[in-house]
């Protein structure tokens, strides 16, 4: 728990430079405490596992990580020679692309180094986009304070001024025009992600339900989509339960896939023919290509749906440490898709003219229906992951002001990660079966599929360039290779897509270009309010000139102001002062801002300060949230703020009452008795003990020279100071009951009459329209209706 405390009434805040106007106080454990409050802190990582609990967590990871890339063998093929297999030899050329492509992709750059790119165990596009944020001022939004840094979970380093990182840092900083490049970058990343969740869905399961035409051959296909279709329906429609409740049951679905299609493999390499393990001689790549000229090179956009789910891989992360997900991919999955593809490809060397059904034909017929079932089931979790990535992403996206607010609903007590987005699922279901019964076929779908990954492979390879470069700080030889290696590989895939645009490929463009301008638009709009905010906030000397009343009737009654910034008074409240002729007795600024950190401690969440003398009595507090945090339904927030409010208020009047001087420290080991008379005297709304009070000036953060000696019962001995305090929290509390008002701004945003035309249309039809549609600040918030106020302001753009 942060919080701020000003020594005099602050004057201008305009500039953010009154650093010696204020305080800090920062509440510590005293030492042996401190140790351990560090060590639970940094627990994530260096958290150790037993082998067993290891094994435990990396089978875990098979029905929540895996089941995306495991549903691959159901398409592969067909997709590969939608027209047919003309060489035998081209079998073993394109088991040799796939076992390659899985060797290179999932298992080298993923699982052994993109996972490691994690942020603090979240991991997907806007993961890699927060830890750039902190390790560069690359945030399109600029609403950090100094003291955001100072959260336990913001991490950031210093570079040398002459190095390559710090080269790179003020390359990227220089002009906004590349900050907006590289927030483009993650939103593309983001859409297609968002084209995954309606594609994955979309062939997994019209793939699995396709086994019922091979054992009745004469049913229409029809029947085979509306089967799909109905799957789909049920699938999204149980969304709302959430993973938690029947996540039990996804592992061992999905490690019973595994080693279906593996031993079917095996079964397969000796019935048919061994001569497909050849294959993983490269060289017959090298001829395949040269073959199959045009056709061979195109068939490529079907190889690389072997390694589709890879981008899930990592955007499913936060549940499972890397060493588990590692472990899980090498020991199991790895090993059984290879057997897998080379079981399909040995049934193809001697049925060329099964390539459409290959999964199904090559099963035998003692266990076919038990395998189709596990198929269905195995589709299912399959779709179920890449939503719940979708759900995820677009929580990060809203976090970072990207994307319009909506609900979002948590699903699990256990796990913080697990939501449910009610309107993000309905779009996906009504997109969904209309690309199944639009296509009614593997191929064009596939085609589609393999646009998507390909392209957020892509931007996951560029993202992690700046990440080696700025946070891991990797010789710049090492960054090259591993871009080389990446770029070859995802370009050619990505080529070879580019032939089949306009045979479904079309689908996740047109879809990530209709989030793509949602979500920039809703930014650029979102960007504008804030910096109509900041320049129009007004100055405290006009606040203070006003007199303690404000030139106003000061009214019994708390009123909270919402803004979004985290210094100055806004503009606002000077519209709602000049407007109205009385204000409450208590005014509090609130800021809920979103940070670059996947989450913010509880005790660490409130800053508080106080705005000008104590007989304005006006406060400031900004509420800080990580990407993965999420606003609960409950009455705490109110609680929290006002209990916070209340112990700034005695810990500010417990350093008056120690010292008179602007710049000291205070140390000392504290009693048992001294800790337990603080913690009486706070009523209980200590969470957790506060031991060591260190204060110093913002100028240097760094402890004073001199400690006072003695512990904290010394900060009692001001005895008026104890009268004054107590004299405050009775005024608080009577202010408090007599009523909580909400005071929002309603801020409209209108294009100049000389603006071009895209930008009227960008701001005063679209923004307008997505605003009207998302949901309100106060219904985020949960302010009652009867205790809000909103202001109402047009600012022209």
């Amino acid at each position: 728990m942060s919080m701020e405390i000003s020594s005099r009434a602050e004057i201008d805040e305009d500039t953010d430079t009154d650093k010696g106007s204020m305080w800090v106080l920062d509440q510590k454990l005293d030492q042996p405490m401190d140790e351990e409050a560090g060590r639970l802190r940094n627990m994530y990582r260096e958290k150790k596992f037993s082998s067993l609990l290891l094994l435990r967590l990396a089978f875990q990871s098979l029905g929540v990580v895996y089941g995306d890339l495991g549903t691959s063998p159901l398409y592969v093929f067909y997709n590969t020679f939608p027209h047919g297999i003309k060489h035998t030899e081209d079998v073993i050329g394109a088991l040799s692309l796939i076992i390659y492509s899985l060797t290179l992709i999932p298992l080298l750059k993923y699982v052994f180094v993109v996972c490691r790119a994690n942020d603090n165990g979240q991991g997907g596009t806007f993961a890699l986009y927060s830890l750039l944020c902190r390790h560069a001022k690359v945030n399109s939004i600029p609403n950090q304070h100094r003291t955001d840094e100072e959260l336990t979970t913001y991490s950031r380093s210093t570079f040398h001024e002459r190095s390559f990182a710090a080269k790179t840092k003020h390359w990227l900083e220089k002009y906004a025009s590349r900050k907006n490049a590289l927030l483009i970058l993650v939103l593309v990343g983001t859409c297609m992600v968002v084209g995954d969740g309606i594609l994955t869905p979309a062939i997994s399961v019209l793939s699995a339900s396709g086994g019922i035409k091979v054992d009745h051959p004469h049913m229409s296909s029809d029947v085979v989509i509306v089967v799909a279709v109905i799957i789909l329906v049920g699938l999204f429609s149980v969304q709302h339960y959430g993973t938690d409740r029947v996540g039990w049951l996804f592992a061992p679905i999905v490690l019973l896939w595994f080693l279906l299609i593996g031993g079917i493999g095996i079964f397969n390499i000796l019935k048919y023919d061994r001569s497909v393990l050849k294959a993983f001689s490269p060289v017959y790549i090298y001829w395949y290509l040269r073959r199959g000229g045009k056709d061979g090179f195109t068939s490529l956009g079907g190889i690389m749906l072997s390694i589709t789910g890879t981008e899930a891989l990592f955007a499913d992360l936060a549940h499972f440490p890397v060493s588990a997900v590692q472990i899980a991919f090498t020991v199991v999955v790895f090993p059984c898709l290879l057997l897998a593809y080379s079981g399909q490809a040995a049934y193809l060397m001697q049925n060329h003219d099964h390539v459409s059904d290959v999964f199904y034909r090559s099963i035998p017929d003692s266990i076919y229906w038990p395998v189709f079932i596990v198929a269905t089931a195995a589709a299912v979790v399959a779709s179920q992951a890449s939503i719940s990535a979708t759900f995820s992403i677009i929580k990060q996206a809203l976090a970072h002001g990207c994307f319009p607010r909506v609900k979002v609903l948590h699903t699990s007590k256990k796990f913080l990660g697990q939501i449910y987005v009610p309107d993000i699922n309905w779009i996906l279901m009504i997109l969904c079966i209309c690309v199944t019964a639009g296509f009614k076929n593997q191929s064009q779908i596939g085609n589609a599929y393999g646009t998507a990954v390909v392209i957020v492979m892509l931007v996951t390879t560029l993202l992690m360039v700046l990440i080696m470069i700025l946070v891991w700080r990797c010789h710049w030889i090492l960054v090259v290779i591993f871009t080389f290696l990446s770029l070859v590989v995802e370009c050619t895939y990505f080529s070879a897509v580019l032939f089949k645009v306009d045979q479904g490929g079309w689908v996740p463009l047109v879809i990530a270009g209709v989030f793509l301008l949602i979500m920039y638009v809703w930014h650029y709009g979102t960007l504008k309010r804030y910096e109509f905010e900041m320049s129009s906030k007004v100055s405290m000397a006009w606040i203070v000139g006003l007199g303690p009343s404000l030139g106003l009737v000061r009214v019994p009654g708390i009123g909270l102001v919402y803004t979004e910034l985290a210094s100055g008074v806004p503009h606002i409240f000077s519209h709602f002062i000049t407007n109205l002729p009385a204000i409450h007795s208590v005014v509090v600024f609130v800021c809920v801002k979103y940070l670059p950190v996947y989450t913010v401690p509880e005790d660490e969440r409130f800053l508080v300060k106080r705005i000008g003398p104590k007989n304005f009595h006006m406060f400031r507090c900004v509420v800080r949230y990580g990407y993965k945090d999420l606003h609960k339904k409950d009455e705490e927030f109110e609680k929290k703020l006002f209990d916070n409010l209340f112990l700034f208020v005695r810990l500010e009047s417990m350093m008056e009452g120690c010292s008179d001087s602007d710049e000291y420290s205070l140390y000392g080991q504290q009693t048992e008795r001294s800790r337990e008379a603080l913690l009486n005297k706070s009523n209980g709304n200590i969470t957790s003990s506060v031991t060591d009070l260190t204060v110093s000036s913002i100028d240097s953060i760094v402890p004073e020279k001199s400690p006072l000696n003695g512990n904290l019962t010394i900060l009692s001995s001001g005895h008026a100071s104890s009268h004054t305090e107590v004299d405050e929290i009775e005024f608080l509390n009577s202010c408090r009951d007599a009523g909580v008002v909400h005071i929002m701004g309603n801020t409209v945003i209108r294009a100049r009459r000389d603006s071009r035309f895209y930008k009227k249309i960008a701001v005063d039809y679209m923004y307008a329209f997505l605003r009207k549609i998302c949901r309100e600040n106060s219904v985020i918030f949960h302010v009652p209706h009867e205790s809000l106020l909103n202001v109402g302001q047009i600012f022209y753009v």
